[in-house]
């Protein structure tokens, strides 16, 4: 054994889970070695050139769940990351060359636009309050093997939860299983408002509006938007890709030592505890942890293979809602069309709850959507660097295209939801076909075979009830520890899920930290 291969901590995964959890672990004074399969270090937080002169953000292509505690103690400000003055908007384009963002809704409603700041406000206190668990451990099913600071923390979340105020309190116990069409109905009478906030949501689903427990993964959404996050969505300067090369750079001036084209095969076990980990090159690399920024899955049943592994725990991770619904699109445009001319936020298109419905229909029986739901972002607009002068890209989130597909290959599910995406967006934004001079389609199977996420959902795992807190990802597997000694999970898998928050990283970095505490002590 050469000091060259001797570590103290192996991250598999340079995403920013990974970068954040290796980052705190480098400050803490362990020798931290990141191991990232692709080129560049970010995962689904990159931005690339999709066609020759063209750039845009590979998944992510919205900021709005870093935790703030998160960029202040990485100083993400100081290594280029800037978070001021690139705020949006959403605005919702509809049939017949109508639009509204949340100043105009009284142009399709004015009890809606009445109701709306309320409604949303109230939506993004319970929300907040939900979040404020985000940077702890998620609480043990037994009280009795919770320590103390485990048991303070879910004291201070009950706290929380407490000064939301009985009235808050008791509509949150009401609404947390609904499904989001029966709160939409609740809150506003408009079906265009109704629409936007049944998008957000589905998004990232496989489930429709009038699935049970979808406003919880809206609450999810909008937790971001609170203390617990940014506050809105941002666009970042750059792309996402700005986001992860503040975050290793963050990491490098830690001490981290970060190796790009270093795929990894699998995770030594030996005597039934972790011992590095093996590159496809055949390379071994030594340390008592090994930190994985995969899907559960992949974690579980490649890199440390079934053989390791309890059988029930192997079936929990086998059965765990891993399936993608969202297809990427991105679009070189030589020219915008006139509705998008002045897009510079968020877009959406799901005029009405039974459209995103009827297009969740689709792909419950392994089609994709006769019109899918969009989600849209012109990032040129804000960022003119990212196209060729006068040129611009668009991102899109289109919804839905299932990853398990009946009757239906993976190339004709390319070709159709690209084609049907188009044909809905020409309908509210007429002449944006014909200006459409490349494109780049990313199904479900495309994001598992280029981005390593498993059944291309880019959650690492369904945001349900079921599978969050002490469920996310089994019950063998809490506390951001595997079953097998010294392997950690710190991606979307674990508490508190996806988007780009940084909190597992953070949450599974203090787990260690207490683990090699205990160690020492010992």
């Amino acid at each position: 054994m050469t000091p060259q291969n001797q570590t103290d901590v192996i991250v598999i995964g340079a995403g920013h889970n990974g970068l954040v959890a290796a980052t705190y672990l480098a400050k803490a004074g362990l020798k931290v070695t990141v191991v990232e399969a692709a080129p560049q270090v970010g995962g689904a937080a990159v931005t690339r050139e999709f066609v020759p002169g063209y750039k845009t953000s590979g998944v992510a292509h919205l900021l709005h769940g870093l935790h703030p505690a998160i960029a202040r103690d990485l100083d993400l400000a100081r290594h280029g990351l800037d978070l001021k003055a690139q705020r949006v908007e959403t605005r919702a384009l509809l049939p017949g060359g109508r639009s509204f963002d949340t100043n105009s809704i009284a142009t399709v409603s004015r009890a809606d636009a009445e109701a709306y700041p309320t409604a949303m406000a109230r939506l993004t206190r319970m929300a907040d309050a939900l979040a404020s668990y985000a940077l702890h451990t998620p609480p043990r099913p037994d009280a009795m093997k919770m320590d103390w600071q485990a048991k303070l923390n879910l004291g201070k979340f009950a706290w929380s939860l407490r000064r939301l105020g009985k009235k808050d309190m008791l509509e949150l116990t009401r609404i947390l299983t609904m499904n989001v069409n029966d709160l939409a109905n609740d809150y506003f009478e408009s079906e265009a408002v109704k629409g936007l906030l049944c998008f957000d949501g589905v998004l990232g689903l496989a489930l429709g509006p009038r699935s049970p427990s979808t406003v919880f993964n809206l609450l999810y959404r909008l937790s971001s938007l609170g203390a617990n996050g940014q506050g809105g969505f941002l666009l970042p300067k750059g792309g996402m890709g700005s986001v992860a090369q503040a975050l290793g750079m963050a990491a490098q001036a830690a001490g981290v030592l970060i190796r790009t084209g270093a795929a990894v095969d699998h995770i030594l076990v030996e005597n039934d505890a972790a011992a590095g980990v093996v590159l496809s090159t055949g390379e071994e690399l030594r340390a008592p942890r090994v930190v994985s920024n995969a899907d559960p899955q992949r974690t579980a049943l490649q890199l440390i293979g079934p053989r390791n592994l309890d059988a029930m725990f192997v079936s929990r991770i086998r059965h765990m809602r891993m399936n993608g619904c969202a297809a990427k699109i991105h679009l070189a445009l030589d020219s915008l069309p006139e509705a998008l001319a002045n897009a510079r936020g968020r877009v959406v298109v799901a005029p009405k709850p039974d459209d995103i419905e009827r297009a969740y229909d689709c792909a419950k029986y392994g089609r994709v959507s006769d019109r899918p739901a969009l989600e849209l972002t012109i990032p040129t607009l804000s960022d003119p660097s990212l196209a060729p002068a006068g040129k611009h890209v668009a991102s899109i989130v289109a919804q839905y295209c299932p990853y398990k597909l009946r009757d239906t290959s993976v190339n004709d599910a390319r070709h159709q939801i690209a084609e049907r995406s188009l044909a809905v967006l020409e309908e509210v934004a007429p002449g944006l076909k014909s200006r459409v001079t490349a494109m780049e389609v990313l199904t479900p199977h495309d994001l598992e075979k280029q981005f390593g996420m498993t059944g291309g959902q880019w959650h690492h795992g369904e945001i349900t009830l079921d599978q969050v807190l002490f469920l996310r990802p089994a019950g063998q597997a809490q506390e951001y520890r595997m079953p097998v000694p010294g392997v950690y999970l710190c991606g979307a898998g674990a508490h508190p899920g996806g988007n780009i928050s940084g909190a597992p990283g953070y949450n599974a970095a203090r787990e260690i930290l207490k683990d090699v505490r205990t160690r020492r002590a010992a």
